[in-house]
């Protein structure tokens, strides 16, 4: 029987393993922290003020007009959503199946999740033009009558599907800090973090009890957030799906949508835990070259699943015999736009499957590009499906360009600095790495521990 690789490199013991984890924490990081983080602000003010001038200025500051009403901000949003899947894939669906690799790549990914998922939320309310307005979305009762919500609009679907989402990623994600936090506490000199940390442990001892009602709660909570990870892209799909514009109205959308998700994902967090490694050099020990390999098969596999849909989509267009939906399709590879097609496509289907070779998907650098790519890759699948099917519809009339300004440059960068500003500071204030999930899996791998 072949042993499988150690989930923990070094030989650590149990306080190995503590020490480690909260020494980001109770330290001040090195150099290298502060360049990221410095730069990180940086984009993040650069963006606050572009979206500062749109929301004074107006809508007309980016390059949206007719016909292309759908620009940079619903293309940024699909693809930030896009981006929060596979920290709920890691967190509680691989939890479910028991993975013990993902132990010390799931708190990451969760708070990945959590901060994608609010770095999108910004789009669409100041897509709407009037972003004071945004509560309007909501179904709460008014004074103005029969005014309500339109139920049968994609966007309040996705006021439910997102908040939701959001709301048990954030709780999943903090029911799981709890432990760690108490370890803090337990361990803090200064009274002021002792109190922080304490309030935030929610009275942690550590005692049977303790962790009988955490394990259940986790369990429940793993259990509710898997559907999710279904259902939210889907919903996010139907914006597209539920329209009568050609090369949207597809009923692949939803297991399309869902399965690119979790393919940039997973590119994301291929990207964060490689920075990570490089910023905090005792994450090697922990986020091990099995972990990246694990996760690049996974890449390589939804790649495969993504390159399948778009094959699949000009199947359905030609199949249909309808003139117009193959015209789109053909539009969309050869038109005006067709470079925006031919990048998605190679950043999405042909530049993953370098994983294949093992030395690839094993070694940083060019995972590390790889996944770099995939992250251009999935936005310009977005870019493509909006824009492409909107710049030539039905009536050559109707034909119009869309020419991005540097209002849609900034607001897209600037979502970068706004995302990584945020991951840092956690970074700093939260163990990044479960210590209560990493401490049982120590010698799994190791000579007469668990063998595969």
């Amino acid at each position: 029987m072949i042993a499988r690789q150690p989930l923990v490199l070094g030989n650590k013991s149990l306080k190995d393993v503590t020490d480690d984890i909260c020494r980001l924490v109770e330290t001040w990081p090195g150099g290298k922290y502060y360049a990221a983080l410095l730069s990180a602000k940086g984009l993040f003010l650069f963006y606050l003020c572009i979206q500062g001038m749109i929301v004074a200025f107006g809508m007309g500051m980016q390059g949206i007009s007719h016909p292309v009403m759908w620009g940079t901000d619903i293309i940024t949003f699909v693809f930030w959503i896009g981006i929060g899947h596979a920290g709920t894939l890691i967190s509680a669906i691989l939890f479910l199946f028991r993975q013990k690799w993902r132990t010390a790549i799931a708190r990451s990914a969760e708070a990945m999740t959590v901060f994608a998922v609010m770095t999108a939320g910004l789009f669409p309310i100041l897509h709407t033009g009037r972003p004071w307005l945004a509560y309007w979305l909501l179904p709460y009762p008014n004074q103005r009558g029969p005014l309500w919500v339109n139920f049968r609009s994609p966007l309040v679907w996705d006021v439910f599907a997102v908040s939701t989402y959001a709301t048990v990623s954030m709780v999943f994600w903090y029911i799981g800090l709890v432990p760690d936090l108490a370890t803090i506490r337990d361990r803090a000199k200064n009274i002021w973090r002792k109190r922080i940390y304490g309030a935030l442990s929610l009275g942690w001892r550590g005692t049977a009890r303790n962790w009988n009602h955490y394990e259940m709660v986790y369990m429940l909570l793993a259990g509710l957030s898997t559907p999710l990870v279904l259902s939210v892209h889907s919903i996010v799909s139907f914006d597209f799906a539920v329209a009568q514009l050609p090369g949207w109205h597809t009923t692949i959308f939803p297991p399309y949508f869902v399965a690119g998700a979790i393919f940039s994902g997973f590119g994301m967090v291929v990207t964060l835990m490689c920075i990570m490694r490089e910023v905090i050099p005792s994450f090697k020990d922990y986020v091990t070259l099995h972990h990246m390999e694990n996760m690049n098969k996974i890449i390589m596999t939804t790649s495969m699943m993504v390159g399948y849909a778009y094959a699949s989509e000009f199947f359905v267009a030609w199949y249909s015999g309808n003139p117009i939906e193959q015209f789109i399709f053909v539009n969309r590879a050869f038109g005006p736009f067709g470079w925006s097609y031919w990048i998605m496509v190679t950043c999405n289907v042909f530049i993953p499957q370098l994983f294949w070779f093992k030395k690839i998907r094993s070694t940083i650098v060019p995972m590390f590009i790889i996944s770099i790519f995939v992250n251009i890759g999935m936005w310009f699948e977005r870019f493509v499906i909006v824009v492409t099917s909107l710049h030539r519809d039905f009536l050559p009339s109707s034909w119009g360009m869309w020419h991005p300004t540097l209002y849609d440059t900034g607001a897209i960068f600037g979502s970068f600095g706004m995302f990584f500003f945020i991951f840092l500071i956690y970074v700093r204030l939260l163990p990044v790495i479960s210590i209560a999930e990493v401490k049982p899996v120590l010698n799994v791998g190791k000579s007469g521990a668990h063998h595969g």
